[in-house]
């Protein structure tokens, strides 16, 4: 609150402080009504039709510059100064308040999405939002998965934000955008930007930031590969392979892959693959799969254990023994996945 030299309030103090809203309304409200006060006065003051009164407001407002209806009385001819100068106040206002509503509401959008990108924690950061990046963007969403997308395009804006994913504008390969992104608390980051140099430099930067980071990247030409695996890559992506690989598969083993696409829910199906970390904790960690209540309650098929020796245990017999750090691979219905999520993760009810 500003104060006089006496130390009292100022008369300015005491004045509401309008919000852009109310601004607008304010301003909007003062044109409509030196509009109305326009075709009144031309009806008053001229005895003018409401047609001709309505149309010479108008381009007396707007300054169009038109000829007069009729010849204005000197009356008239203040009123026409009158609604000039009002006109032009009045528009200018509306304009600039309009200018800042648009502007207050974009940065009040952009301080809530930076606000829920500070609180992101296990999440995954998805790096070029192209065809691919728009493809994987929409398999994250649909698993309601946590990410937020980085693009160096600033004409992407629109697109994300029609969208409704958190993203940031900028340079991927940049520390500052990166850990805008939170990589120290993110889980994996997807590298699927527009060339394979971005990619290295992206996997670089990922990689120097986060030891532990789970880094997917994409190769584009067959050369990259072994340079983005140098970089910190863990797993690296060549579409047209997997595409050429698919397509095999669709003419020689179309019932294996339909049975995979099932897995994976496509159509919305209830049975699904996961992969599962047995935390510190988990009342499962210790027992064999036999001893578990895997098969026997939850109806889980359980087809690799990745120990955490970094061994792979193909289709594992009923007394392999469950350690703490292993993950499962494990197939079921949705509703015994979840039990078994929270029983890998120790989060049992008391």
């Amino acid at each position: 609150m500003s104060t006089t030299k006496g130390g009292r309030p100022s008369p300015s103090s005491y004045l509401p402080r309008l919000s852009i809203g109310h601004q607008f309304a304010l301003a909007a409200s003062f044109l409509i009504a030196v509009f109305v006060a326009g075709t009144v006065g031309y009806m008053l003051i001229e005895g003018w039709s409401l047609s001709d009164s309505v149309y010479m407001t108008v381009i007396a407002l707007t300054t169009t510059g038109f000829a007069e209806v009729r010849p204005l009385s000197d009356a008239g001819r203040l009123l026409t100064i009158g609604l000039i100068v009002g006109g032009i106040s009045s528009i200018a206002y509306l304009g600039g308040r309009t200018v800042q509503l648009l502007v207050e509401s974009y940065l009040l959008r952009r301080r809530r999405m930076n606000k829920n990108i500070a609180q992101l924690n296990k999440h995954t950061i998805v790096c070029g939002f192209g065809r691919m990046g728009r493809h994987l963007c929409q398999e994250l969403a649909d698993e309601k998965a946590s990410f937020v997308v980085i693009d160096n395009n600033p004409e992407m804006t629109e697109q994300l934000e029609a969208s409704g994913y958190l993203y940031l504008i900028g340079d991927a390969s940049s520390d500052e955008t990166l850990q805008h992104a939170r990589i120290e608390a993110a889980s994996s980051l997807i590298a699927v930007v527009s060339s394979d140099a971005e990619n290295v430099f992206t996997t670089l930067t990922a990689r120097s930031l986060s030891k532990e980071l789970f880094i997917v990247t994409r190769a584009i030409s067959e050369e990259s590969a072994p340079k983005l695996r140098t970089a910190g890559a863990d797993r690296v992506i060549k579409p047209y392979e997997l595409v050429g690989h698919r397509l095999a598969q669709l003419v020689l083993r179309p019932g294996i892959v339909e049975y995979m696409e099932t897995v994976a829910r496509i159509g919305g199906r209830e049975i699904n693959i996961e992969e599962i970390h047995i935390a510190e904790g988990s009342p499962l960690a210790g027992q064999t799969l036999l001893e578990s209540p895997l098969r026997r309650d939850l109806n889980i098929i359980v087809v690799a254990i990745h120990k955490s020796k970094g061994e792979l245990v193909y289709n594992p017999a009923s007394h392999m023994r469950i350690e703490a750090g292993d993950r499962l691979m494990a197939i079921g219905e949705q509703s015994g996945l979840e039990q078994l999520t929270t029983l890998c993760t120790g989060a049992t009810s008391r």
